[in-house]
């Protein structure tokens, strides 16, 4: 890990050998290939991901609150370790390796997701069946909406997360027929001199 940190995503074998204090031969006593070393790193990555945002999807919080936190700490977790999210997501060598680390990251965080959205349907008394379907969309909207984010950084994390959170949120209030919700608390439009 410390290797990509340094090297960046396309780092080698030999770099990353040499970043643990070992030769190559050592290093593949415990990996049989590169696959499997990018699978061990990507597997670790995604549990440090997982730990920031456990705290927003287990805290019983306000609807929005949630949303809020949720999307901040995956926007934190990848503008912290811009280089390991790259090798475990975007590294086109080993991408079906780290793919495999990648959906079960997205499954993880979607379940969980699609709980509280079934939960949260099903105390308004309307339909879940579209909770799992809609988790799934929030986890691809968000994580796209961070690749983006993370290659460009044409605005800033809190002014990224409110939006993302003004757009889920104003689509599960009307869902949930949230009375007055949106308008006020989560406008799309930056307050001035927050840059966006």
């Amino acid at each position: 890990m410390a290797a990509v940190r340094e090297h960046g995503p396309g780092v080698s074998v030999a770099e990353m050998a040499a970043s643990a204090g070992i030769t190559k031969p050592v290093l593949y006593r415990h990996f049989t290939d590169r696959a499997d070393l990018q699978l061990a790193v990507g597997r670790r990555a995604a549990e440090d991901l997982m730990a920031k945002m456990a705290p927003a999807l287990m805290e019983d919080l306000a609807p929005v609150d949630q949303i809020a936190g949720v999307v901040d700490a995956f926007l934190a977790g990848i503008e912290e370790e811009p280089q390991l999210w790259r090798f475990v997501v975007h590294n086109t060598v080993e991408r079906e390796a780290g793919g495999e680390v990648v959906e079960d990251v997205r499954a993880q965080i979607a379940q969980l997701l699609a709980q509280l959205i079934g939960a949260r349907l099903r105390s308004a008394g309307k339909d879940s069946g579209a909770a799992e379907a809609w988790a799934y969309g929030l986890v691809g909207m968000v994580q796209s909406a961070g690749d983006w984010w993370l290659e460009r950084q044409t605005m800033s994390r809190a002014d990224l997360t409110r939006y993302l959170t003004a757009l889920i949120w104003n689509g599960a209030a009307g869902v949930l027929g949230e009375e007055g919700a949106p308008g006020k608390v989560l406008q799309l439009i930056p307050k001035e001199g927050t840059g966006g």
